[in-house]
């Protein structure tokens, strides 16, 4: 017999760790069958609303972070999936069968179609004669829809071991309409010696390098209680960074001294397999190249357009990032670095530029959304001088092509363009500016950066040091932990930056920093 969920969850339950069957989850209890082993423990979530659906995921696994990184898992399994237009599905719109097998981790990508548009939906899973937690997800408005307003929450960074996801819990409170995770949603590595002295949860797992590795950070990041229950409540839109697949990795290169790049391809390779299988993303597989295509465009009618984009897999080599040239590490100088002002130098590869101006020049919505990984509006060290440094691993690093980005939206002008950017742990407001080197030129965009789930900041004082030499800086702190909650409508967007008390704090309360608001038709934030 088949276990209906009916029992409301205490969202701390999962915390802390690994979690034994039963297991009680967001909107109700399933138990699994005597003597078998709960088969839904890393949850459920969906992903890239449609107008007629949307990308519905689970993950079977008994012993989520199996040596082998395949759960615990056999042979395949038969999976049964349900859609209803109710939360007590007695209107079930969609269903169907599928098989989750070896291949992919026992992960499943179905991808639901024909149904209404702008309208919420619940989902489960039924697997072995057991049932998974119940999801609500929703569809995204008709293309040409005139849409009042939508909630989005936007997250990245979170490291387990910095501490717990209790800014997740909080998002699922405000029940977004959309989440957007900006990448570094797992980290790669493991503290030991000294730096594991602050270490609030450990990973207890070495680092990531293969595919069992990093499917099995994955798995242990589902087992939180405050990210399942996030994933539940609402679709999300994910892009990667660095941590995914290792720190301050570019393109083919890795960070790693002597590690060739036919090597670091196939580190990278079974990084970005582990993300699809861990992420409810459409059907993307890995090329002849080793490649993975996530970029990609969602449209909420005429409200607005998402941009979602990659800013690591197909860019140039980090100017001067191996001392040529006299460069040191990655903050340098053009006097070290003439390398950094190479025109044939890409941060999103040309051939995703090109889609990203396409797109740009198409757009008709009210507000277009960058979604993407590091600060874009830049971070001089200096007055501008010979002496000014700068940081090579974000857009600092790739000037001409930050420019070639400005350029376009100061001649194409879609309406409203709004960067959403994420990696540095800290809460920026900025001015994205026509000519990077010239803070004083026009303002072409507004950019948002928002803080991390865990991870630790940056070291304050000495940032706000150089913000004098940064007036396209409107304001910055490293000091807190949290996430990004925005409203918009067609004549603003509000951005509130949320703060989490404590992050080692499994029960830490949230306060509102501070706010800021974009004006249709006026780029650049106010102060709310």
């Amino acid at each position: 017999m088949l276990l209906k969920p009916t029992l409301p969850m205490n969202r701390r339950l999962l915390l802390g760790g690994l979690v034994a069957a039963p297991l009680v989850l967001r909107f109700g209890q399933a138990q699994a069958q005597a003597g078998g082993a709960y088969v839904f423990p890393l949850g459920v979530a969906s992903g890239d609303p449609a107008p007629d659906g949307f990308v519905l995921w689970t993950r079977l696994a008994v012993d989520p972070v199996a040596p082998d990184g395949l759960g615990g898992m056999g042979g395949p399994v038969a999976v049964r999936w349900d859609v209803a237009a109710d939360e007590a599905f007695n209107r079930i719109v969609a269903s169907g069968e599928a098989v989750a097998d070896r291949t992919d981790a026992h992960s499943l990508h179905i991808e639901v179609e024909g149904l209404r548009p702008d309208r919420p939906y619940w989902y489960r899973f039924t697997a072995q004669g057991q049932q998974s937690p119940v999801g609500r997800t929703r569809t995204a408005p008709a293309p040409n829809a005139d849409v009042d307003r939508l909630r989005l929450a936007v997250a990245s960074c979170s490291n387990w071991e910095s501490g717990y996801f209790s800014a997740y819990g909080h998002m699922a409170d405000e029940a977004p309409d959309l989440t957007l995770f900006l990448g570094d949603y797992i980290y790669e590595y493991t503290r030991t010696g000294a730096q594991a002295a602050n270490v609030v949860r450990p990973y207890g797992l070495e680092e990531a390098t293969t595919l069992a590795g990093y499917r099995n950070r994955y798995a242990l990041h589902r087992t939180d209680a405050d990210l399942q229950r996030l994933h539940a409540v609402a679709p999300c839109l994910a892009v990667w960074d660095d941590h995914e697949i290792q720190d301050d990795y570019s393109g083919v290169w890795s960070k790693t001294p002597g590690v060739m790049p036919n090597d670091f391809l196939l580190r990278r390779a079974a990084g970005y397999k582990a993300f699809y299988e861990a992420m409810p993303i459409r059907r993307t597989r890995l090329d002849a190249r080793l490649q993975m295509p996530i970029y990609r465009g969602v449209r909420y009618g005429r409200l607005a357009q998402f941009f979602m984009l990659d800013g690591r897999q197909y860019r140039s080599k980090q100017a001067c990032a191996d001392g040529v040239n006299g460069g040191k590490g990655q903050v340098v100088t053009d006097a070290a670095c003439p390398d950094r002002l190479d025109p044939a130098r890409t941060f999103l590869g040309f051939e995703q530029e090109r889609w990203l101006y396409d797109g740009l020049a198409r757009s008709q919505a009210r507000w277009n959304i960058l979604g993407q990984d590091l600060v874009m509006a830049g971070l001089r060290f200096g007055n501008g001088d010979a002496e000014t440094r700068y940081w090579t691993d974000t857009w600092d690093g790739y000037p001409v092509a930050r420019d070639r980005m400005t350029d376009a939206l100061a001649t194409l002008k879609p309406r409203n363009p709004v960067v959403l950017s994420g990696d540095y742990h800290s809460f920026w407001t900025n001015d994205v500016k026509r000519v990077s080197a010239d803070p004083s030129s026009a303002t072409v965009a507004t950019e948002f950066v928002g803080t991390s789930i865990s991870s630790s900041g940056p070291p304050y004082d000495a940032l706000m040091a150089n913000m004098p030499n940064n007036p396209q800086i409107k304001f910055f702190d490293s000091r807190v932990r949290g996430y990004m909650s925005i409203d918009m409508d067609r004549d603003r967007m509000n951005t509130r930056y949320r703060a989490i008390s404590d992050v080692r704090d499994p029960h830490a309360a949230v306060s509102t920093l501070n706010s800021w608001v974009v004006e249709d038709g006026r780029p650049g934030a106010v102060a709310a």
